[in-house]
């Protein structure tokens, strides 16, 4: 087979995958519903970022640099379509961002020419992740992401590292100003900026913890007010919603995208971290706050509300949802964008009054076997009464 026949071959092979139209699956929850294929892959970036098609250089068709995953994905309508700013990560084990778009937001995502090229604060990051999108009402498209840096203070461990939020702006989703990282007392990650101003100030969903990794005394997702973006400083902070023992949340919890707002209340979608024998697991899990006050807890369903399944279980880092990235459209359509295993991305569809009512008419975690089963035992005498 000649060069041109296998690099033709390689197009075909790409182009049935990006083509693959994608279906809801015909029963879950009902709460939402799950589509059958991963959204992105690896194998969905161009052929271009990983092949050398000068035959004289690359005689093999060999891959020259191999990506491993598309995970923790931003996600905004833009100009009708949506839009995804993805985590690529690079068989390097660097991640970068990349805009990949979709008529419909459920199949035929396809990347953008070329990566983002995000502009380096002072210091310089060793890797750049999991950006979460918010267009907010001064006019910016804001993009908040984890800036990881080696602990300079442990030279001698090539594990310690540091954790920053940092934040870009844009008005195009090409062209990214970058300003200085979120100043904070604590390590952060999964930052969120509010999509609205609160007493006048730009609001964040913080998460603050001790280490790289371990939270510590971190309580759970909190809230800070900031006077300017461009010099952002959290100087107070609150939590708003706190982790609590034997729970989906027991080991650490942090906002995912900005809330949506409904006619009810805030709509959260978050991640909580427990451990198991196997290791930490990651779920999703939504809850309310107040129109008038952000802060203010209105509602919060007891345990999650979305985990791995069948193969989402498998990949780089098993059991573990997580999300930074939703699209609510005008006719009250939810598209919740999800990867697993830090591997792949999926997408899962409901709508803002499923999500409502079942934020609002499922029980709370009463934090003890005694009041699961009398919660249980309520639902049941309540089916009898209705016959």
């Amino acid at each position: 087979m000649s060069y041109k026949e296998r690099v033709k071959m390689l197009r075909q092979h790409h182009e049935e995958l990006l083509s693959r139209k994608n279906e809801a699956k015909e029963w879950g929850n009902g709460i939402y519903e799950k589509w059958k294929y991963p959204i992105l892959t690896a194998e969905h970036t161009p052929l271009e970022w990983r092949y050398d098609f000068n035959e004289h250089d690359n005689p093999y068709l060999m891959q020259r640099i191999m990506m491993n995953a598309t995970m923790n994905s931003g996600a905004i309508k833009w100009n009708d379509k949506y839009l995804l700013v993805v985590r690529v990560e690079g068989a390097d084990r660097k991640s970068f961002f990349a805009v990949a778009e979709s008529p419909n937001g459920v199949d035929n995502f396809r990347f953008w020419e070329e990566p983002i090229t995000m502009p380096e604060d002072m210091i310089p990051a060793t890797n750049i992740y999991d950006m979460r999108i918010t267009k907010h009402e001064d006019g910016w498209i804001y993009g908040v992401f984890c800036a990881e840096r080696h602990d300079d203070t442990q030279p001698g461990n090539l594990s310690a590292a540091t954790a920053t939020a940092g934040i870009a702006r844009t008005k195009d989703l090409k062209n990214w100003e970058r300003l200085p990282d979120l100043k904070s007392k604590s390590q952060q990650r999964n930052v969120v900026l509010h999509p609205e101003f609160v007493d006048g100030k730009y609001a964040f969903y913080t998460r603050p913890q001790d280490g790289f990794i371990d939270t510590g005394s971190g309580g759970g997702i909190g809230w800070a007010l900031v006077d300017d973006i461009t010099h952002a400083e959290v100087k107070e902070e609150k939590i708003i919603n706190a982790r609590h023992y034997h729970t989906i949340t027991e080991v650490k919890n942090g906002e995912g995208p900005h809330p949506i707002k409904t006619p009810k209340g805030w709509l959260h979608l978050a991640h909580g971290v427990r451990a198991t024998a196997d290791g930490l697991r990651y779920v999703l899990y939504l809850y309310m706050t107040a129109l008038e006050d952000p802060t203010k807890m209105i509602a919060q369903p007891g345990g999650y509300f979305l985990v791995p399944e069948g193969d989402e279980y498998l990949g780089d880092v098993m059991n573990v949802a997580f999300a930074n990235g939703w699209i609510a459209d005008d006719d009250g359509k939810v598209f919740i964008y999800y990867a697993t295993a830090d591997t792949r991305m999926h997408v899962a569809t409901s709508t803002i009054d499923r999500l409502i009512d079942y934020c609002m008419n499922t029980p709370q975690d009463g934090l003890t076997t005694g009041s699961s089963v009398e919660t249980i035992k309520k639902l049941i005498q309540k089916n009898k009464n209705n016959g």
